[in-house]
């Protein structure tokens, strides 16, 4: 009886031949892989100065070993709780807030019959995506100020003028609002591709059997665009602890540090303004390792319920 042989190398054969056959792919992908093996990957090495009494001056290999003293430190110092609470409440209220907006503003897109009004809508929705961060604080300090545009409606409903900015409990709803307004447009256009592939003969039939609109959205719709939406809250999880400080630091003032302050503008005073630069990627690693356990268990339990998962 004969024995057949496996090529040891016809997987290198194969991927050769493939490589030959789609190299102008290849070639398309190469810079992106580039960019993050460089500024993703090779910085990860830089992360064994949280263990570290970095010392510029001597390098990665001449710097002492603390262990987890940062950390430590971190965890029994005056800022640790205030800093967490901070960035969890501000990400929970855009989750709750400003991850169903494009959803919502998706759908309502998603009934509008004239394709000239729907494609205004949309790129007026997505246009303040573009706006420069600078540019937008600029706006809320102008419309929030004492004399601006917020405190006249205010005063003509009968309330009194205050720099809204500079009152540490409204910080947060003036941020999540600014937020949402900023990203909702721009978030449509993933929902709005999901949309445009759901089968229209399903809807004929549901109209056939009597289904309403509120019905079809029921129970076509939206099933239709779930595997899109637990991808994204799967991803969205992923970033529970962590939130762009450009717009929070360029916002906040010593007034509102109490609502303001999150562990990323944290890391910035204490690592590049203060030079303490172990301390801040001990900061940094911290926040890094609750973000990736928050998506493992929001991907183990996404899988176990709808069986939609990212891997």
């Amino acid at each position: 009886m004969a024995v057949k042989v496996k090529n040891k190398n016809s997987f290198g054969a194969r991927a050769q031949k493939d490589f030959f056959r789609n190299w102008v792919l290849y070639l398309m992908v190469a810079p992106v892989v580039i960019y993050f093996f460089m500024f993703a990957y090779m910085p990860m090495y830089g992360v064994v100065i949280a263990f570290q009494n970095f010392r510029p001056a001597v390098g990665i290999a001449g710097s002492d070993w603390v262990g987890f003293d940062h950390f430590t430190r971190f965890f029994q110092g005056p800022f640790f709780v205030r800093t967490v609470r901070n960035t969890l409440i501000l990400n929970v209220q855009l989750l709750f807030w400003g991850f169903p907006a494009p959803i919502i503003l998706a759908l309502l897109m998603n009934e509008v019959k004239n394709k000239f009004f729907k494609r205004s809508v949309q790129t007026i929705t997505y246009m303040p995506f573009f706006i420069s961060t600078v540019v937008v604080v600029g706006m809320i300090t102008e419309f929030t100020i004492s004399t601006g545009l917020i405190n006249d409606i205010i005063v003509f409903l009968g309330g009194s003028r205050r720099n809204l900015l500079a009152a540490p409990e409204l910080f947060r709803r003036i941020f999540v609002t600014s937020q949402i307004w900023q990203n909702a447009g721009w978030g449509t256009i993933i929902y709005l591709a999901a949309l445009s592939s759901i089968d229209e003969q399903l809807y004929e039939a549901a109209m056939i059997d009597g289904a309403g609109r509120f019905r079809r959205l029921i129970s076509i719709t939206i099933p239709g665009i779930m595997p899109t939406i637990v991808i994204l809250l799967i991803l969205r999880m992923g970033s529970m602890m962590s939130i762009g400080f450009e717009q929070i630091i360029l916002m906040q003032t010593p007034i509102t540090f109490e609502t303001s302050d999150v562990i990323s503008t944290y890391v910035y005073r204490v690592g590049l303004l203060g030079a303490n630069f172990s301390f801040a990627t001990a900061v940094g690693l911290f926040n890094s390792v609750i973000n990736f356990m928050l998506i493992i268990a929001a991907n183990a339990i996404s899988r176990r319920v709808n069986e939609t998962s990212l891997w």
